[in-house]
């Protein structure tokens, strides 16, 4: 190819890129081919149509020819999902001569293949259509077109709409570019794929297509994820709760389902199966879960028939956790409810590590799918160190592949974690400041204001530092400072938290201190201390509190504590993340605030929990004809803002595991680089049997928190006495 002819495709593609920019907030109008029905909740064109006039035209010359330009743009609808957002698609297309980054961007691209098992085989036909395009050096306008289109899918949530579009897919690609080798596929998978239910359809040519049935809009929220199977068969996701007689399953699970269900999120067909050793009926069991359901503040409406509704799709089955028998009989009872469909299923392990591999050995040989996916949650905790996490690893990948494990962090659920990535990603007036260059330190804060009470066996095997700090917050602390991801898949975030983690010192012990709370009085009210709880042995050692400075080795971090402070029985209940600036150079009002400059330092404070907030800490001048100071807050209070009911981050987890999404859950490298970090702390303190330094119940910790933070130039900044606190 010739310089000239280099940069008159290059202009070709700028002319193209302007069209689109301007016309890149109204997105595309999806239709079906060749149809005078809606498609979704929008019109479709008729055969008199300007876009049905493009596609029939481009369908009738391909032989021999290279395809016409169509376009998916609609200047007058677009589905609501899409209203108000902004599609620019990835700079990079503009190096139309570099043909592998174009076929990088396409596998990019494709992220939203994983989001829906029944919309997956046809999103990687289209992409396998698109690199045949690329090979061939089709059209590089239709390549432009084609890659909006994939890029607004990608940004879809509704599973309704990644099913319907999933199958579009193969309509765009067969229709009109037809590549050689999809041709005859298509024709098999559209003869396949035809059911009495479906009705017929004629293509620009006059021959019979099958046409999916439409699917009204108000009938959406019920098909939910994964709706058809294979060849278009519909399918049924059964979801067993292991476990289902414990507090979690009752106060967190099923409640979560429900939430689900109330939300029109899960599919139109589902099961719900309780499993435990203990002895229950079904009426048992709905009764015990009906009593912690609870409906959304906003949407009151019909909630006692929803609740009925969803208790009549929720079974008991018991058994032992190590036998398949057992197992074999709980498959007998889900087959019944899949009859005549695809069966997806999710196994939710809500019991003790010490049996995981249990119940991974006798699901995946005696109840797993045959026909659809089979999935399984494990809930923390992964182990009680590296040797013990990678053999936990080792014991699942023997029945289940990696794909199949979701390790559940409910932290990584909660709204605001989730919106840190959106918070400084897309932000521009944060991302500039996110690095050492600004930052002078990063706390991650939890604090409970209760103790163990009367639950502390389990928690005397573990401690604070493997319950709290060596995953939730080292799971924030990994989102907080990772690099900008390639994309919004999963693997691509998970990519960057492990680069982050991997970047990190091993813990040591200087950087550390432990505590455990001991008996108080206060207002007359003795509160206990920790080996009080009879659960606990009197000379028990277990940390109930510790605070520890960490570092990442790398150049963006370099040099930077990341504070952190989880503890039991303290002065309030919250988590939060606070970043703390660094003081302005040669500060002109800095006689304004005397000596202590880390007043006018600004701060960026994320509450996690309780009452979700975002607040920046700046230093502002107080009306009046001197010269006084004040430090204010510019705050955005959730509650205040958003009328919605922030989900559980169960919901979300369990919603994101039904749609196959990952992003949220934990790898099995990620898992490995988190417990190398914290694993030879933790046996030095067991072997050297250090005793934690005492703190009174309901204080704000121990002392050696402040000496290990004034170590740094630190000081905590949920100590300030901030009317925020």
């Amino acid at each position: 190819m010739t310089g000239t002819q280099k940069n008159n495709k290059k202009e070709s593609l700028i002319r193209k890129k302007s069209h689109r920019n301007r016309h890149g907030n109204r997105c595309f109008s999806l239709t079906r081919f060749f149809s005078g029905q809606n498609f979704l909740d929008f019109p479709g064109p008729s055969k008199s149509s300007a876009t049905y006039q493009k596609l029939a035209s481009s369908h009738a010359s391909r032989n021999g020819k290279k395809p016409r330009k169509i376009s998916l743009f609609s200047s007058n609808s677009s589905p609501s999902c899409f209203r108000g957002s902004r599609v620019s698609g990835p700079k990079s297309w503009k190096r139309i001569e570099d043909m592998e980054k174009i076929r990088s961007d396409i596998d990019e691209l494709s992220v939203g293949c994983r989001n829906s098992s029944a919309a997956a085989k046809a999103c990687q036909q289209f992409r396998r259509c698109l690199i045949e395009m690329v090979a061939e050096e089709k059209n590089v306008d239709d390549l432009v077109d084609l890659e909006e289109f994939l890029y607004c899918y990608r940004n879809l949530r509704s599973p309704v709409y990644r099913e319907l579009i999933g199958r579009f897919y193969v309509e765009i690609c067969v229709e009109v570019f037809r590549p050689p080798s999809l041709a005859a596929a298509a024709a098999a998978a559209a003869t396949a794929t035809a059911t009495p239910t479906q009705e017929k359809g004629s293509n620009a040519v006059g021959k019979d297509v099958a046409i999916a049935p439409f699917i009204p809009a108000e009938e959406a929220g019920n098909v939910g994820a994964d709706a058809f199977g294979k060849g278009g068969q519909e399918s049924t996701v059964s979801i067993t709760v292991v476990g289902a007689s414990g507090d979690l399953a009752k106060k967190k699970i099923f409640p979560a389902l429900f939430a689900l269900y109330y939300e029109d999120c899960l599919p139109k067909h589902f099961t719900i199966y309780g499993y435990a050793r203990s002895k229950m009926t079904d009426a048992e069991l709905r009764k015990i879960i009906s009593g912690t359901l609870t409906c959304r503040i906003d949407k009151r409406e019909n909630c006692e028939d929803k609740m009925q509704e969803f208790l009549q799709r929720c079974f008991y089955h018991s058994g032992q956790y190590n036998l398949e028998d057992n197992f074999i009989e709980l498959d007998k009872k889900l087959k019944e409810h899949e009859a005549g469909k695809v069966a997806n299923r999710l196994f939710y392990l809500s019991i003790p590590p010490n049996v995981f591999v249990d119940v991974a050995r006798c699901a995946s040989r005696s109840s797993s799918s045959a026909n659809g996916w089979t999935r399984v949650i494990v809930e923390k905790p992964f182990g009680r160190d590296s040797e013990s996490s990678a053999e936990l690893t080792r014991g699942l990948k023997q029945y289940l592949t990696e794909e199949q494990i979701y390790r559940i962090d409910h932290y990584l659920g909660k709204e605001l974690v989730e919106n840190l990535s959106v918070l400084r990603f897309s932000n521009l007036v944060f991302e500039p400041l996110w690095s050492r260059q600004y930052i002078r330190n990063v706390q991650l804060n939890f604090s409970e204001d209760f103790g163990t009470e009367g639950r502390g066996g389990y928690f005397d095997s573990y401690g604070i530092i493997r319950d709290i700090m060596q995953n939730h917050l080292l799971q924030i602390l990994a989102l907080f400072a990772m690099e900008t991801p390639v994309s919004l898949d999963a693997e691509d975030i998970r990519n960057e938290k492990v680069k982050v983690l991997r970047s990190m010192r091993p813990l040591q012990l200087e950087n550390v201190i432990i505590g455990q709370y001991k008996s108080h009085v206060k207002g007359g009210v003795t509160y206990p201390g920790y080996t009080d709880d009879k659960t606990v042995p009197k000379n028990s050692l277990t940390p109930t509190f510790a605070a520890a400075a960490l570092f990442i080795d790398n150049a963006r971090w370099d040099g930077v504590p990341f504070l952190m402070k989880a503890g039991k029985a303290l002065h309030n209940r919250r988590a939060e993340i606070r970043v703390q600036f660094r003081h302005v150079p040669g500060n002109l009002y800095k006689r304004n605030f005397g000596t202590d400059l880390d007043r006018a330092t600004n701060e960026l404070v994320i509450r996690v929990q309780p009452d979700e907030a975002i607040y920046l800490k700046i230093n502002n001048k107080i009306p009046g004809l001197g010269m006084r100071l004040d430090r204010s807050n510019l705050n955005l209070h959730y509650a205040a803002r958003y009328s919605r009911e922030i989900p559980d981050a169960y919901e979300r987890l369990l919603l994101d595991a039904i749609e196959g999404e990952r992003r949220l859950f934990i790898r099995s490298d990620e898992l490995d680089a988190a417990w190398a970090l914290f694993t030879p702390l933790l046996k030095e303190l067991e072997s050297k049997k250090i005793a934690p330094e005492l703190y009174p119940y309901g204080s704000r910790g121990p002392v050696g928190a402040h000496y290990l933070a004034a170590k740094y130039n630190v000081r905590w900044g949920d100590t300030s006495g901030d009317p925020q606190q």
